[in-house]
């Protein structure tokens, strides 16, 4: 093992980790068994062709051996089933629309809008849009994840502590439930559709730039037919529904904890911008100190306990690939195969639009579409209740889509048009197609079939190339730009869909390096008028950072590019404290807060008081002060949003003529006067004196399992990681976006992976907080301490490493 590496790992390892790291290539030679000191598990499974192993290290990480595909996705199912058997049952009856039955009667208005977004098209269109072998890779992972259910419910195997706090059993699979489920997905931007009408009724267009900056650079307006006041801020109830995470309220707070709040969600979702996303880059041999290249991915998603995320290692001959996917789903999205490694964050396509029509005054299940009426499809199915009879349930779809809210007194029905609906797009399924690439034409012939989400897909081989590709099914609009709802009489329909070529890619580019972070990436010739892909990005804070600090190192290490995954330098925070730097006041709250920030190196560092108060200024304070001046009937639909800072910093640094006479002295005061503020918040948290001041006071990370209100107090503190300080905000590299109430983490990379390409087994990776579903496992929480200090773990490829750091060796044979 490199110099280099040793001591890498020697800097972030516990000494226990770094022993087994750090020994295993010599004790796999000098050993005649490695997995001798592993804990020996044995035992048969059903539907299994041919002895098998399963190899787990001490990080938690499976690695599966099989003799041939079907035993290895047949396993891959099986493991999953052994490790998050509760998350992926629950994955699947909530994708179903499966919860009354298990749940009881509060949860039946959540399973009739689940039920709105399944796929319902064509099987056999569906699954040859994913690959040769997608069909069959389902198939199998299926089976395995039923063998497991079986013995549970046979009482072979013991029922995970979940089902018995829950009072419910797992259900057995098949392979369609994997692709129909559409809503667990990422698409966008129907929130930001209605948001922007709300805004437009209460204040007209004008004042929407202060929300969110449209890039590239684009003036939208309010479609012909559409009256912006007509769409209700409530219209996008049965989509919260559909697509928020399942809660276990106790019984007497679920008529509330379950209800449907508009403004709540529609800033939640608003900000998604922002907050759910990803930091990947990759690195041509010519600028890494090895000569290798270097893929980087830090995926960022809504934290839970379990992790989105699962890590596992896949082989069989013919096949060998190691990654993170999501438990749920055969194969894995992000990693490698020994050959070609990929990463992926998402791009800002815009999947979907927001439909309103005109109903008949004689008929509520028609809808005018071109010069006349026309019926909507009714689907009618039943509803198992627990503790009630069988409940019917009516759907409603347009030619666009299903029925989300009919507004009866004005003879109204609003619909949603998603690429849920096409082929070919249940989320993520597509990697099982590109994990077997074997080069850049091969993988971007997998590309090609990709669905959703749509991704920035950064790639690199051993030869030492490397590339980029956005992917997605995009639609065609021609005569409207989809940032607001239209009319659904015919005027505002897709035109079929974008081609993979219609999109940008990059191949061994020339500075050696390439990097996304969900910011606008579009090439400055792309004929966005014409291929109106998406036009609201993620601010490009974090992109910016990580291409300075890539820029300014010819010689990347990994030991580099894990500190560029934590790296916590607010882009934003260094523009906005440049506007203080000239300021002064007289005012005591205003003056401390000068004082901290005008030094500041803008990093949200956990130990920072400097960071605490800019945080928290500019989460509850400076949006608000601003709007009271340039958009007063807006300030409730807008400064909520934390997002919104982005087109917030751009204004005040060039303010205009809202602000009156003398914009920068008006622009100064704002920001004397919210920065007052924010220092009387800070104080009323932490304490008058601000050298006690640290932001990871505020800003910490605890997991909590949804079960926990169920759960007895014992059990409960069992189910709960945390509370972590932690560094980061949502603009950093770090990303780590906070409530804006408390400050505790909701979203960020739980999942990081740096992949030494060619040199596998030098690669690193870390899950938070840990590999296992299983409260009492000891890998349900151990890698929390890691992820927050900015540590990682080995991602182990060959097996003579991976036997060296095995914990516990799982054989399996045929029943």
């Amino acid at each position: 093992m490199n110099t280099d590496i040793n001591r890498v790992m020697r800097a972030l390892c516990t000494a226990a980790v770094c022993s087994v790291l750090l020994a295993s290539s010599a004790t796999a030679r000098e050993k005649e068994n490695p997995l001798s000191n592993a804990r020996q598990v044995k035992t048969d499974v059903a539907g299994l062709n041919a002895p098998a192993r399963i190899l787990v290290d001490v990080w938690g990480i499976p690695h599966i051996y099989a003799g041939n595909e079907h035993d290895l996705f047949f396993l891959q199912g099986f493991n999953a089933a052994r490790d998050r058997l509760w998350q992926i049952d629950l994955w699947r009856k909530r994708g179903l629309g499966l919860l009354a039955r298990d749940f009881g009667p509060a949860y039946a208005e959540q399973d009739k809008a689940l039920r709105l977004f399944l796929y319902r098209g064509d099987m056999n269109a569906e699954w040859a849009s994913y690959g040769p072998k997608a069909k069959t890779y389902a198939e199998a992972f299926v089976a395995g994840i039923n063998a497991y259910v079986a013995d549970v419910r046979d009482g072979k195997r013991p029922l995970p502590i979940e089902f018995r706090i829950a009072g419910t059993r797992p259900d057995p699979w098949t392979a369609d439930d994997v692709v129909r489920i559409r809503s667990h997905g990422l698409t966008r931007n129907i929130a930001s559709e209605v948001k922007r009408s709300l805004v437009a009724c209460a204040a007209g267009l004008e004042a929407d730039p202060f929300r969110v900056k449209l890039e590239p650079a684009w003036t939208t307006k309010v479609p012909d037919g559409l009256d912006p006041c007509s769409v209700p801020k409530a219209v996008l109830a049965a989509y919260d529904l559909a697509t928020r995470p399942v809660a276990f309220p106790q019984p007497k707070e679920r008529q509330a904890a379950l209800a449907h709040d508009p403004d709540t969600y529609l800033d939640a979702a608003d900000q998604q911008r922002d907050t759910i996303g990803s930091n990947n880059w990759v690195i041509a041999p010519s600028r890494t100190a090895t000569g290798r290249p270097i893929l980087a991915n830090d995926p960022h998603r809504e934290h839970s306990v379990p992790s989105l995320r699962y890590i596992v290692g896949l082989n069989a001959p013919g096949l060998s690939v190691i990654g993170a996917g999501e438990p749920a789903l055969p194969g894995i999205s992000i990693g490698h195969n020994g050959t070609i490694a990929f990463g992926l964050t998402i791009f800002n396509v815009d999947q979907e639009d927001l439909y309103v029509y005109e109903l008949n005054p004689q008929n509520p299940n028609q809808y005018r579409y071109g010069n006349g009426w026309e019926d909507m499809r009714i689907v009618n199915e039943t509803e198992q209740v627990k503790g009630e009879g069988d409940r019917d349930i009516e759907l409603k779809f347009t030619r666009h889509g299903p029925v989300i809210h009919v507004d009866e007194g004005n003879k109204r029905a609003f619909a949603v048009r998603s690429i849920w609906f096409e082929p070919g797009t249940s989320a993520y399924f597509g990697s099982s197609d590109y994990m077997t690439a074997k080069d850049w034409n091969g993988f971007l012939a997998a590309m090609r079939r990709w669905g959703a989400p749509s991704e920035n897909q950064v790639y690199a081989d051993t030869r030492g190339n490397i590339g980029w590709v956005a992917a997605g099914k995009t639609p065609r609009r021609v005569n409207y730009d989809g940032l607001m709802p239209v009319p659904g009489d015919g005027r505002y329909d897709w035109q079929g869909f974008l081609s993979l070529d219609d999109l940008p890619k990059a191949y061994q580019p020339k500075q050696g390096f390439l990097a996304t972070a969900n910011q606008m990436n579009l090439p400055p010739d792309y004929p966005i008028s014409e291929r109106k892909v998406g036009f609201e990005w993620a601010d490009s804070a974090r992109w910016q950072r990580i291409v300075e600090v890539l820029q300014a190192n010819s010689k990347v290490t990994l030991a580099d590019a894990m500190d560029l995954q934590n790296d916590d330098t607010a882009m934003l925070g260094r523009r906005l404290v440049k506007l203080l730097q000239p300021l002064t006041s007289d005012d005591a709250n205003v003056k401390k807060g000068l004082e901290l920030l005008r030094p500041w190196d803008a990093r949200d560092a956990a130990d920072s008081a400097a960071a605490a108060l800019f945080e928290v200024w500019i989460a509850n304070h400076l949006g608000p002060t601003l709007l009271k001046t340039t958009a007063p009937k807006a300030v409730g639909l807008i400064a909520p949003e934390a997002s919104s800072i982005s087109a917030i910093v751009a204004y005040l640094e060039s303010p205009d003529a809202a602000l009156g006479a003398d914009p920068a002295a008006a622009r100064d005061q704002i920001l004397r006067e919210s920065l007052g503020a924010a220092v009387a918040d800070v104080a009323g948290k932490l304490g008058d004196d601000a050298s006690t001041w640290r932001w990871g006071r505020l800003h910490v990370a605890k997991f909590d399992h949804a079960l926990i209100p169920l759960a007895d107090k014992a059990t409960a503190a069992q189910m709960s990681v945390g509370p972590l300080a932690f560094g980061g905000a949502a603009n950093v590299p770090r990303a780590a976006t906070y409530r804006r109430s408390d400050y505790q983490l909701i979203s960020g990379a739980s999942f990081r992976m740096v992949l030494d390409v060619g040199n596998w087994d030098a690669s690193r990776t870390i899950n938070t907080p840990g590999q296992s579903g299983d409260p009492f496992s000891g890998h349900y929480r151990d890698l929390a301490p890691l992820w927050a200090t900015g540590q990682y773990v080995p991602l182990l490829y060959s097996q003579p490493a991976v036997e060296a750091a095995t914990a516990e060796a799982i054989t399996l044979t045929p029943r």
